[in-house]
């Protein structure tokens, strides 16, 4: 019976997947899907950036998490020692995961505040690279057979979200810079910043200041780079420093349009282009000739002419042009 249901899912979130959606969309219906077998009073799916583990959008599901708990919630992402962190399972390779350590905070101070004792955890990978992932909540514990479904249909939700995640809406915008306290507190913006702070909360009231404090928090680790997802399906870069004054530790947030340069990367491992392919692709954004390719590869100028074959069909393009317009 389960694994029938999983396959119904995993057939539905694959025609999801070609059916043109956002990150957004997609993961609004999946939570539908999946909620069905495994239902939750909480749940909330985020799409990662592949590169730096951050997260880059959240979608909640009908019942969305009071708002004066998520800044909490990014902030602990980020706490060394909190059990189950997106990027502690990434890093572990792990699936799936039931949050069962009594010192976990979001535990604590998060769910049985609200009256939930329960959460399972999910990532959605796609060739060993993690797009997304899932956290639901409940007051009765998840058994091991909806443990053993969310880790069969994690799969094509991984596939699906890396789809999803190859939109990339052209818009505009002036840098902004923002310096965040220790505390999350945000100290002082750039003018510039109001456009950024509007764009954001487009998608949830208190999105700016959720993402702020998660950028400042990682920087505890050293500097934080993370693109995340404005409400059009767009792309927003941000970066993050620490400051030190005379007030404490500080962190110094750069808020900007990602550039075709910044997502070049997302947009190849989006599109499933293998390490050769992508070698020859920042080639070719160079400007680089078929046998200059070939010389500096140490490949014969066929094969770059069969692995750009490989790379056209992929993005749906048909010459070298059409695959720089979509990489820049």
């Amino acid at each position: 019976m389960w694994e029938g249901r999983a396959q119904g899912v995993r057939r539905e979130v694959t025609a999801l997947a070609s059916a043109g959606l956002d990150v957004a969309q997609l993961h609004a219906a999946a939570i539908a899907l999946v909620d069905r077998v495994v239902p939750c009073e909480l749940t909330c799916w985020a799409s990662m950036d592949p590169d730096s583990g951050a997260i880059s959008s959240m979608t909640s599901g009908a019942n969305r998490i009071p708002q004066q708990y998520e800044p909490l919630l990014a902030s602990v992402e980020h706490t060394p020692g909190e059990p189950h962190t997106f990027a502690a399972l990434a890093q572990r390779g792990d699936t799936v995961a039931r949050l069962e350590d009594k010192h976990s905070t979001r535990l604590n101070e998060v769910w049985r505040p609200l009256g939930l004792s329960h959460e399972l955890r999910a990532l959605f990978r796609a060739d060993d690279t993690c797009w997304g992932a899932a956290g639901m909540v409940r007051t009765s514990d998840f058994s091991e057979r909806e443990l053993e479904f969310i880790a069969s249909v994690a799969p094509a939700l991984g596939s699906a979200t890396r789809v999803a995640a190859r939109t990339a809406a052209r818009r505009d915008g002036a840098p902004a810079i923002v310096v965040v306290a220790e505390d999350g507190t945000i100290r002082a913006t750039t003018a510039s910043a109001t456009r950024w702070r509007e764009e954001l909360e487009e998608i949830a009231p208190g999105r700016f200041a959720v993402m702020m404090r998660a950028a400042a928090a990682g920087t505890r680790a050293g500097t934080f780079k993370a693109r995340v997802r404005d409400a059009h399906g767009g792309w927003i870069l941000l970066e993050a420093s620490e400051l030190v004054s005379t007030g404490g530790v500080e962190a110094a947030v750069t808020i900007s349009r990602a550039s075709g340069t910044e997502l070049t990367g997302l947009l190849l491992k989006a599109h499933g282009v293998t390490a050769r392919e992508r070698d020859i692709c920042h080639e070719v954004l160079a400007g680089q000739s078929t046998a200059e390719i070939a010389a500096r590869l140490a490949i014969s100028p066929y094969t770059v002419q069969d692995h750009l074959k490989s790379v056209f069909a992929k993005f749906g393009v048909r010459s070298r042009a059409e695959l720089v317009a979509k990489l820049s």
